[in-house]
């Protein structure tokens, strides 16, 4: 379980295998001594599991193995060396809940349509995107609701459709890859877990 709040951000460092299975390995900021074999960590939104973890300057490299489904079904499958993620540590007991429940289960891709610049105070601008959910998951995402698009919590500001908006502001952009986004863009996206289930109880009781 995660919050959706990024603690690094990682860089894959190589990629092998095929479509049905590939490792990669990613450069991050962490300790290695607080990596434990099979440890989750969500990587841009998928949480995937650590299967070698190796001390770095500045930090480790741990490799993580992604299956045909999350290649297929995320931007997983689109990773090169050079590809900068959102890194997040699974939750402990006792620790802070500031975003909000988040399992590294990808509903699906959202397509950024749009971004504007909103703000620009003494830290800088704040960013507007406007982005597109796949219809069959659109209607989970509602105004004032969260989401966890490339593994950061944020609050949806409109909804139209199948299109929404969310607001970053400076420090996001820059503690996370929202800086590099851009129009075109794809993004992991998870759809909040209380209103995955509100839907699918409001569907029992209508059947």
């Amino acid at each position: 379980m995660f919050t959706g709040l990024v603690s690094d951000v990682g860089t894959v460092l190589s990629v092998a295998g095929d479509e049905s299975l590939r490792r990669l390995t990613i450069r991050a900021g962490y300790d290695p001594a607080t990596i434990a074999l099979g440890a989750s960590i969500a990587c841009s939104g998928p949480c995937l599991t650590a299967v070698s973890v190796e001390p770095a300057d500045g930090g480790c490299v741990f490799a993580v193995d992604a299956a045909a489904e999350t290649l297929a079904l995320t931007t997983v499958g689109a990773w090169r060396a050079g590809t900068r993620i959102n890194l997040e540590r699974s939750l402990r007991i006792g620790d802070e809940l500031g975003g909000h429940l988040v399992t590294g289960h990808v509903d699906g891709l959202a397509e950024i349509v749009s971004r504007e610049s909103v703000t620009a105070g003494a830290w800088g601008p704040s960013e507007r995107f406007l982005l597109r959910a796949p219809k069959d998951i659109a209607h989970f995402i509602a105004k004032k609701g969260s989401v966890c698009l490339d593994g950061t919590s944020l609050t949806v500001n409109t909804v139209d459709g199948d299109t929404f908006s969310v607001l970053l502001i400076p420090h996001t952009l820059e503690v996370t890859t929202w800086g590099e986004r851009r129009a075109g863009d794809r993004l992991n996206l998870e759809v909040d877990l209380i209103a995955r289930y509100a839907a699918r109880l409001s569907e029992a009781r209508e059947g």
